[in-house]
């Protein structure tokens, strides 16, 4: 079954795990399987101001929509193409008095499409609204009480001269919602700003071992000529070499957990326990639980001590970050990682978690050198345990890259930039920003190394002379977030 865009995709019954898709074609990493427009999309409530409604770009001024007073838009061509989306929101904001939240207005959008089109197959979309799963019946007691919450704000905000739906359909929504909402990122792709519904991309199946990837593309409405004018959509894009009938698979969770944990994971948020090579065999979790070897090898009491500490500390450092004590967090972190070093491995997860934050909160306050150290043994554990084309591998690549750049390490920074930049390409294309940014940092970079090559002490007077006169390039401050997750749950 194909259907327009949707060529070299079929859906199919997968054993055990209900429809999945599966190709049509050959592919090859890096290639987009497919593009889908969301079928319905909201910016997240406390990012309304900042964020367009239409591309989810984030932008310093932004244009307010003069009737409801709610949405903003980067400019005319955005306000253009969100009317038909915003004429039905934006009356009903004003009788209602103000916006209700993101989930009811993401199924208020939903509901608005199905009066217009109907519930029945939408155009490129492999499936209709009415088929996609809702779990409403796997809910705890606690999602029962958000549903029937959820749908009561709903028939507060829905206008009576629009289409009446029963509470049943309204809770099938709701349950769409919070199974397949997709997390959508800003143009950087750092930050969730916001969910969307996206039919196709629900058909795809989880597995911890991927062989695609979804990358969220904001479009591009500033080019003139139409071939380069493409609309805000999400991209499914191969990660390895995939045959004709291979089924197309993506990973809901990050791969950075033992199979354990991942499954407690997919069964609390999705509802499903992951039969994945990776889960049942349980690959990869001796080397995110390695302890040192050797003579000294730390007896297994030492080793559930150092690990309990490490997650009482994880604990502490959240809390201080989310205060935006950072002196704090690295002081937390160097305490860690002196009970950590002599007992976990290179590769453990509870090691790998402390030099990720020390080495971003670091590199915050401009304390390269010891960053650049923490970076480097991250990527280094990172490489033995994610897929070579991970796009989190990637993205951790190219912030150690940036850091060891900034401490002065020309060779290793180069050299980490053109490895993020490779994994980049296959998981975010040629013309993503981010991609894009990390092209113009490998020339630079590669132009550094040269003038260091020739006359490193030349270069390190240059270098001196060029950060004196710029105000040097601060690192983003740290989040609190992992890069967004695949799909958006209420935690």
């Amino acid at each position: 079954m194909t259907k327009g865009g949707m060529e070299s995709v079929e859906v199919f019954t997968s054993e055990g795990k209900g429809r999945g898709l599966k190709a049509v074609k050959e592919f090859l990493p890096g290639d987009v399987i497919f593009a889908e427009p969301a079928y319905a999309a909201v910016v997240f409530d406390s990012l309304t101001h900042v964020i367009c409604h239409t591309c989810f770009k984030r932008q310093e001024k932004l244009h307010r929509c003069g009737q409801c007073k709610f949405a903003y838009y980067c400019d005319r061509t955005c306000q253009r193409a969100a009317w038909l989306n915003h004429k039905n929101e934006c009356s009903a904001i004003k009788r209602h008095g103000k916006a209700p939240t993101e989930n009811i207005r993401l199924a208020a959008r939903i509901m608005w499409k199905i009066e217009r089109e109907g519930s029945g197959l939408a155009e490129g979309c492999l499936v209709s609204i009415d088929d996609l799963q809702n779990h409403v019946d796997s809910f705890d007691e606690e999602e029962k009480k958000e549903l029937r919450t959820d749908v009561e704000s709903f028939l507060e905000f829905w206008p009576p001269q629009n289409q009446q739906f029963g509470v049943q359909y309204i809770s099938h929504i709701f349950g769409v919602i919070s199974c397949n909402g997709f997390t959508l990122s800003d143009q950087r792709g750092l930050q969730a700003v916001g969910v969307g519904i996206f039919p196709n991309l629900c058909q795809a199946n989880h597995d911890c071992w991927p062989n695609c990837t979804v990358i969220f593309n904001n479009g591009n409405h500033e080019a003139v000529r139409s071939m380069f004018h493409t609309q805000m959509r999400i991209e499914l894009r191969a990660l390895s070499k995939i045959s004709p009938g291979d089924e197309l698979t993506v990973s809901y969770v990050d791969f950075l957990n033992v199979s354990e944990e991942r499954r407690k994971q997919l069964k609390k948020q999705y509802y499903f326990d992951c039969t994945c090579e990776h889960c049942k065999k349980q690959i990869k979790d001796d080397l995110m639980l390695a302890v040192k070897e050797g003579e000294g090898k730390p007896s297994a009491e030492t080793v559930k001590e150092v690990i309990q500490f490490s997650k009482d500390t994880l604990e502490k450092i959240n809390k201080a970050r989310m205060e935006g004590i950072y002196h704090e967090v690295v002081k937390l972190c160097r305490e860690c990682l002196k009970k950590q070093e002599p007992v976990l491995g290179d590769t453990n997860i509870y090691l790998l978690r402390i030099l990720s934050i020390a080495s971003e909160v670091l590199s915050y306050l401009q304390m390269f050198e010891e960053a650049a150290d923490y970076a480097k043994r991250m990527v280094d554990g990172y490489l033995k345990i994610y897929h070579p084309n991970n796009a989190q591998l990637g993205m951790a690549v190219m912030r150690a890259g940036v850091t060891h750049w900034h401490a002065g390490l020309i060779e290793a920074g180069h050299g980490l930039i053109c490895k993020a930049y490779a994994i980049l390409l296959i998981t975010h294309g040629p013309s993503h920003p981010i991609t894009k940014d990390l092209e113009v940092m490998r020339v630079q970079t590669e132009m550094e190394l040269r003038m260091f090559q020739q006359n490193e002490f030349m270069y390190y007077k240059m270098r001196e002379a060029a950060l004196k006169n710029q105000k040097i390039q601060v690192m983003p401050e740290p989040s609190n977030e992992t890069s967004p997750s695949l799909f958006h749950k209420k935690e």
